[in-house]
């Protein structure tokens, strides 16, 4: 459980949520209902509930259950109540109906966050409802921001300011003048501590003491290097950040400096904590935003607002896929490819997955050839990375706005079964398969994919010798099945057939005459060829993520 260092309320908490994080479904019947804590649902009875936002990371599926528990939270001062996303449907309405009843605030989680996220939102919340007003700094800089933290202990330490989270990136500074030291200049303009710089404090046990100290730390001047003042950002005992101070001039630091410098640490506080918190879900944000656009499922307006697109932006999907379901695409590879894609146009977004990544990207000019030429560019990187597997990439259309960028997903990931399958049926004498292509270029066998995946239901429905013979060989190893492939694919030319099988045509004419024999099937019939080409298609394994899903 989180117990803030003083209250807010709940009106305060949601004024503090400036991204969506959660979404009020019903107020509280308290006007200013106090946010006293954070409480998971499953956590101990015995924990206090007064004043607390309830998680329902563990509530019961079954609605009449949640009701009674809504009624229980309630009735144990519980000010809020908040429930998962369930792809927009509203929440249950005993689950409405028992908070109406009882007055406890219902919100639901944003889909793109997690849990954390709604800690880290009333963490932050309430670390600003502690802030006084009344001291300096405080008073000078109240909704003013890091910036302005930043410009106002630079006045009240007479030195230059920067504040950095734990990772050296600075998110604020001061003014910088034409006087500034190397290090602070690069600092500035790296938008972090250089790497050389922070190696070179570890060594010296400076970070060390950073971390592990609550006061204000000095530092000599040294060459070039100015007399410093440094202290670390703290919520309790977590570490924030950290705020540096540069002396101006010989002068040093002016006695009331590491007081200041102590204060703007305190105060900086709940700014860190937004930072962290935005830092944390913007990238979670992103990728529900693009999974809806891919997928086509919820509020496909709100992911385009979420992700800065123009409704009227043409844009296309890019697949590409590791061959194979062994493993996941190794990091190196798929990190490399999402890269390239990035670098390919500004705004291009992408999803990563257990062995595939899609690419969204801008067309501005409308024309197919620029996801072509991405899906040709990142076959080509994956090709050239040593003991990388094989990657395959299809381009989806152009299509007129990312809103309707789940059909050019669609038949981007069709392109790479197509792909797949030339490379599985293709004759090794002809050289090596495409590793990507485009709608047009793989037009014909797309369109069989699709025949293939409507007639699938209905094939699984029903029996018939041809039926029989492919279940019935699969069952024993598939030999039947694929020699019945090699054959249909020659067009009935069995030294072909037999070539790519690598058996003696003998070899291919007996398991022919076993199949007639057995099963009755006459591979002279048109209409029996036709009903076991598709059969032995539908058979094929295509291990892709799209078929491992079925």
């Amino acid at each position: 459980m989180f117990t803030p260092p003083q209250d807010a309320t709940l009106r305060q908490v949601l004024a503090h949520d400036e991204d969506g994080l959660l979404r009020l479904v019903l107020a509280p019947s308290e006007p200013d209902a106090p946010v006293r804590g954070v409480l998971i649902g499953d956590e101990d009875e015995d924990t206090p509930h007064e004043g607390c936002v309830v998680l329902a990371a563990g509530l019961t599926r079954d609605p009449a259950a949640a009701a009674r528990r809504v009624r229980e939270l309630a009735g144990r001062g519980a000010t809020a109540l908040v429930l998962r996303d369930t792809g927009g449907a509203p929440p249950p309405a005993e689950i409405v109906a028992a908070a109406r009843e009882t007055g406890l605030a219902l919100l639901v989680r944003a889909g793109w966050a997690d849990w954390a996220d709604a800690v880290e939102l009333v963490r932050s919340a309430c670390a600003f409802a502690a802030l006084g007003s009344a001291d300096p700094p405080v008073g000078d800089i109240a909704g003013g921001g890091l910036a302005v933290l930043a410009a106002e202990t630079a006045r009240h330490c007479g030195a230059s300011i920067t504040v950095e989270d734990t990772r050296f990136r600075v998110l604020a500074h001061s003014a910088t003048g034409p006087g500034a030291d190397s290090v602070r200049r690069s600092t500035i303009l790296g938008g972090k501590v250089p790497d050389w710089r922070v190696a070179e404090l570890r060594r010296a046990g400076l970070l060390h003491a950073l971390w592990s100290s609550r006061d204000v730390i000095h530092r000599a001047a040294h060459g070039e290097d100015p007399e410093r003042l440094l202290v670390a950002v703290r919520d309790g005992g977590e570490m924030l950040g950290s705020i540096w101070a540069a002396a101006d001039g010989d002068g040093g630091f002016p006695p009331e400096a590491p007081e200041a410098l102590r204060r703007a640490a305190e105060v900086a506080v709940p700014y860190l904590l937004r930072h962290r918190l935005r830092a944390g879900s913007e990238p979670r944000r992103e990728q529900h935003a693009v999974r809806g656009l891919l997928s086509g499922e919820g509020d496909r307006r709100s992911h385009l607002w979420s992700l800065g697109f123009g409704e009227r932006t043409p844009c296309a999907v890019v697949v590409a896929e590791q061959e194979g379901s062994a493993g996941p695409f190794p990091e190196r590879v798929l990190q490399a490819l999402a890269l390239r894609a990035r670098a390919h146009r500004n705004g291009t977004r992408y999803l990563r997955e257990h062995h595939r990544l899609t690419v969204l990207v801008p067309v501005p000019d409308g024309r197919d050839r620029d996801p072509a030429a991405l899906a040709r560019d990142l076959a080509a990187l994956a090709a050239a990375m040593p003991d990388a597997p094989v990657v395959r990439v299809g381009a989806g259309p152009v299509v007129a706005s990312p809103l309707d960028a789940a059909v050019s997903a669609e038949e981007a990931r069709l392109v790479v079964r197509a792909l797949r399958e030339r490379a599985a049926r293709a004759d090794r004498a002809d050289g090596e398969p495409p590793r990507h292509a485009g709608p047009a270029d793989v037009r014909q066998g797309v369109a069989v994919l699709r025949v293939l995946d409507a007639v699938r239901p209905l094939w699984e429905r029903h029996g018939g010798p041809v039926h029989d013979l492919v279940a019935a060989d699969l069952a024993a190893g598939g030999d039947l099945v694929r020699s019945l492939t090699a054959y249909l694919d020659a067009a009935g030319d069995v030294p072909r057939a037999a070539r790519r099988l690598m058996l003696h045509p003998n070899t291919l004419r007996y398991r022919l005459k076993r199949v007639r024999e057995r099963f009755g099937l006459d591979l002279d019939d048109p209409d029996t060829r036709l009903i076991v080409t598709l059969a032995v298609r539908l058979a094929a394994p295509d291990d892709g993520p799209e078929r491992a899903g079925r």
